[in-house]
């Protein structure tokens, strides 16, 4: 009987320490998989906003402001779905978005692409340390704020961003990392803030310097025909500089200069502005940001009124959840010139001063 017993466990061993071979090796490839992340992620947020006006304009409207717009209303600014893939080596990036911000994003462009924010594939070709290209509709690499509010300092958006700069661009992108601390960039564009603007291309240059962790620099130039059905040699162009530093682990600093000009009708115009930007981090889950900037357009060329621009913005962040992003900002805007709504109706005052509250939910 144990000679039968010993016999049978030999025989029964290896099937045993094979199937539990078998096993571990699952387990441990079930692991390594949960540890990639998936091909395709979906993220976004919802972004809502209530503003009071304290000149209480009868237009209901926030003057000169190109996001935050609706004076004592509560507004669904911007909802966006993102579907992406790392381009290993090559991806893609779709933005679907849709709320008062996208209709003033889109404003004139009808067909499916009005509610597509940005939609390009991207590639990453084999030379040197990595040349990555992207082809197809997104945000403009100009200033240093961007469509969504949760992406800055402040929750309403300057007026550099507002103004003097494009908001998309349809066409090509190159990223090449010259080296540790420096990053070229080219585009080639249709235009501005359009589908098919001309037939002439748009062109831009960027150098990003970042010397060391705490600075960093931005020189930006865009340039091309900017008027419909024109191939003319009035170009638009805007020069423009970035500049960031890390002061401390809570302190952040900015600033960001523009410089624009075009040649409508055979006149010139131009228009400049500045913003500076400090941020400081309270706590693990709020914290403070001011920012204050003066735009001047003499011409009147981007804002339709000929004036200089100023504008101060406090802004209070408390993070309560991973997710959620609550923001109270005081802002006050005036003008030399009548550029305000107010209650006696449109542009009838040269300042305006707003308190509003900003609700974003990230996901």
């Amino acid at each position: 009987m144990l000679l039968r017993d010993i016999a049978l466990a030999r025989r029964v061993a290896p099937a045993v320490l094979g199937l539990a071979g078998i096993v571990g090796t699952a387990v441990a490839q079930s692991r390594d998989s949960a540890a990639v992340p998936p091909p395709v992620s979906v993220s976004g947020f919802v972004d809502t906003y209530f503003d009071y006006n304290m000149a209480q304009p009868r237009t209901h409207v926030n003057a000169l402001r190109n996001f935050d717009v609706s004076a004592g209303q509560f507004t669904v600014s911007m909802a966006q779905v993102t579907v992406q893939k790392a381009a290993a080596p090559v991806g893609f990036r779709v933005d679907l978005d849709m709320g008062q911000g996208n209709d003033i994003v889109q404003s004139g462009a009808t067909g499916s692409l009005a509610n597509v924010l940005q939609a390009y594939a991207t590639i990453v070709a084999p030379v040197g340390a990595g040349l990555t290209i992207d082809a197809g509709k997104f945000v403009t690499h100009c200033c240093y704020e961007t469509i969504p509010s949760k992406d800055n300092f402040n929750y309403s958006r300057s007026l550099l961003f507002s103004w003097s700069v494009p908001y998309y661009h349809l066409g090509i992108r190159a990223s090449y990392p010259v080296s540790g601390t420096l990053t070229l960039n080219g585009y080639l564009y249709n235009g501005w803030n359009g589908i098919e603007v001309n037939s002439g291309k748009t062109f831009g240059f960027e150098a990003a310097f970042a010397p060391s962790g705490a600075w960093s620099f931005v020189l930006n130039w865009l340039g091309g025909p900017a008027d419909p059905d024109s191939v003319s040699n009035s170009f638009r162009n805007i020069y423009e500089a970035i500049a960031t530093f890390q002061a401390t682990e809570k302190l952040t600093l900015a600033a960001n200069a523009i410089y624009g000009q075009d040649e409508p009708f055979g006149r010139v115009a131009l228009w400049r502005g500045v913003a500076a930007y400090a941020k400081y981090v309270l706590t693990d889950v709020s914290a403070f940001a001011v920012r204050g900037e003066a735009f001047a357009d003499p011409e009147g060329f981007m804002t339709l009124i000929p004036q200089n621009l100023y504008e101060t913005t406090l802004t209070y962040e408390f993070k309560p959840f991973a997710s959620l992003i609550l923001r109270s900002e005081y802002r006050y805007d005036w003008s030399s010139k009548l550029a305000f709504d107010g209650a006696g109706g449109a542009q009838t005052r040269r300042n305006q001063a707003t308190l509003g509250m900003g609700a974003v939910v990230v996901f």
